[in-house]
């Protein structure tokens, strides 16, 4: 825990809760805020910032109203659309590059899938950034683009309609939309709209449009989806949820840690750790059940102190003081548990699609949570003739 950006010494937060590791639910909601995204990001350092400086000026102030304060700032930020102009006025200096992005679209295009853009956003802003990162035609990557959808209400509404929007004045135009046509802009709508709009329910003309990116039954709640989104949320929950989805989710954040775990100092202290936590279950399967000595804990304790120490040096060499969104300490953090309950998929940049095939098919990793569930999991050798015999046995 931090206050501001100085550690928060263990004794004080038993104190403060009371000694229990883990709060009620009801508590938790009353007393924390979750800062589990990238979004949170500027609200988490504004927050850190600004009670550092309070703490580094003796101003006596009140978190809860401190908290409140900003974070209200930072809303009306966003609803009055200062950041968006800033940003939009200056696309090369927020904006990363996506030098592959155009191939993957035009890739899972030429195979037969439909494309749907949706934002929250308003388009003018949407249209400086993907002018920046696709060029002056980018809307001909799309089947339908949709901006200022307003999710997750965009996913609850029943018969919101889509208004087209003019992409040279940016204005909102007033007729009745009764198809998305390629390259116009829409906004607002909802699902169930997008649904009857785009026309979906005709029968497949070939294989390749039947394994397009929507169903040929016409219905969107379907896991023949993919939904691609970069907060989890706003958006990837309740497509999930809600439609059976398949759902990916884009985590920047992936790509700079699988680039420090790779490191040697990473590695080494990866291997230290499991050198270490190997140690201490063999050193109790040697202690047997007896009551252990004094002496036995002494080590026990010297060695977990060691295990404490590199795993301080893991989070050191993540460049934060909080270390991996995906942890707490060592344990699965909730953004972590919500990314492998809610996505299929994670993903540090859409670019990275382009190393698969659009019908390629992940086999991810077994997800056991159980200890017991993992044993006997060690890699063996096996002798394939002995693998297809005992098939073949189970089919008779």
């Amino acid at each position: 825990a931090w206050e501001g950006r100085s550690r928060v010494p263990t004794s004080r937060i038993f104190k403060e809760y009371r000694g229990k590791r883990a709060l009620r639910p009801s508590e938790r909601k009353k007393r924390l805020k979750p800062l589990n995204d990238l979004f949170s990001m500027a609200e988490c350092c504004l927050i850190a910032d600004t009670v550092q400086f309070f703490k580094d000026n003796d101003i006596p102030f009140c978190p809860k109203i401190a908290i409140t304060d900003i974070l209200q700032s930072v809303t009306q930020t966003h609803i009055s659309g200062d950041f968006h102009r800033l940003v939009a006025e200056h696309p090369e200096r927020y904006f990363e590059a996506t030098p592959h992005l155009k191939e993957v679209l035009n890739g899972l295009r030429q195979s037969g899938k439909r494309l749907i853009f949706v934002s929250n956003s308003p388009f003018w802003y949407v249209d400086a950034g993907m002018r920046y990162v696709l060029g002056e035609n980018w809307r001909e990557s799309w089947d339908a683009v949709i901006t200022s959808a307003g999710k997750p209400g965009f996913y609850q509404q029943e018969s919101r309609p889509f208004r087209e929007v003019s992409y040279t004045t940016g204005r909102i135009k007033f007729k009745q939309v009764d198809k998305l046509e390629p390259g116009e802009v829409y906004a607002e709508g909802c699902l169930r709209e997008l649904n009857r709009l785009m026309d979906i329910s005709d029968e497949p003309e070939s294989e390749a449009q039947e394994n397009a990116l929507y169903s040929s039954g016409g219905s969107l709640a379907s896991h023949n989806v993919l939904y691609i989104g970069d907060s989890l949320f706003a958006d990837l929950v309740d497509a999930k949820r809600e439609f059976g989805w398949t759902t990916a989710a884009v985590t920047p954040e992936v790509g700079y840690e699988i680039d420090i775990q790779s490191e040697a100092s990473f590695v080494l202290a990866q291997r230290s750790i499991d050198l270490l936590l190997n140690a201490l279950r063999i050193l109790q399967e040697e202690l047997g059940t007896a009551a252990y000595s004094s002496e036995d804990i002494a080590v026990l304790d010297a060695l977990e102190r060691l295990v404490s120490k590199w795993r301080d040096r893991q989070t050191y060499l993540l460049g934060n003081p909080f270390g991996s969104i995906f942890r707490a300490r060592y344990q699965p953090s909730l953004f972590a548990h919500s990314l492998r309950r809610y996505c299929d998929l994670y993903m540090s940049s859409v670019s990275a699609l382009r190393n698969y095939s659009p019908q390629h098919r992940f086999y991810p990793a077994d997800a056991r949570l159980l200890g017991h569930e993992t044993k006997g999991m060690e890699p063996e050798c096996w002798a394939l003739e002995d693998v297809m015999s005992s098939e073949d046995s189970f089919n008779e």
